[in-house]
């Protein structure tokens, strides 16, 4: 995915310079696809299921530190897709990559990731909502080319549920970053994308 570009962004991050999410996302695959998936559509669904959980992970890590009930809503969140995916990889009858232990991944590039996503939201709760507004800003843009690359209308759909729960958490970060006197320039979706969403309202992302 993008794993190199987001850790480009944590580093700029650290040169340049939520209202809560609210009520629990659940998030329910459709049941019993019958197709094999072709192999990018499997690989996206492993990387996704670890990438949620780098979200969840972080999110865990940072309301530990800092208290803060943002960081408390959306890393339930997180478990709610997280547990989304899951079922999804059991349906295609694929191996769930996801670890156990918080802050541990299979996937080598996330462990790298989650590592300078930590190191540089330790530096102060301004920075942590940073990294927030990042992973969400990556997320969707993840999910977007993942959409783009199935026609599995139960995957399709809960992409598309995820894509609005990432969307709640971009308006959550960004409206905490402003009431801390802080600021996020999107890096990974465009401007246009990014103003459309802080400029609309909170989603019921379960419809």
């Amino acid at each position: 995915m993008r794993i190199y570009h987001l850790l480009m962004a944590t580093m700029l991050l650290s040169i340049v310079g939520f209202t809560s999410c609210g009520e629990k996302e659940v998030v329910t695959p459709d049941p019993d696809p019958i197709i094999t998936l072709a192999e990018e559509e499997a690989a996206q669904l492993i990387y996704l299921r670890e990438e949620e959980k780098l979200a969840r992970d972080v999110y865990l890590y940072f309301d530990n530190k800092y208290d803060q009930q943002i960081f408390k809503n959306i890393s339930a969140s997180e478990q709610s897709h997280m547990d989304a995916i899951l079922v999804l990889l059991g349906q295609y009858e694929l191996e769930d990559p996801a670890l156990s232990e918080e802050g541990v991944f299979s996937n080598e590039d996330l462990q790298t990731l989650y590592n300078a996503l930590i190191k540089k939201g330790d530096s102060s709760l301004l920075d942590a909502l940073q990294v927030g507004a990042t992973i969400e800003d990556v997320d969707i843009l993840d999910l977007q080319h993942a959409i783009d690359k199935t026609t599995q209308a139960d995957i399709i759909s809960v992409y598309e549920k995820l894509m609005c729960g990432s969307t709640n958490h971009m308006r959550g970060f960004t409206n905490w970053l402003q009431n801390n006197g802080g600021t996020y320039t999107p890096q990974f979706i465009t401007q246009d994308e990014y103003d459309a969403i802080i400029s609309s309202e909170h989603q019921n992302c379960n419809n």
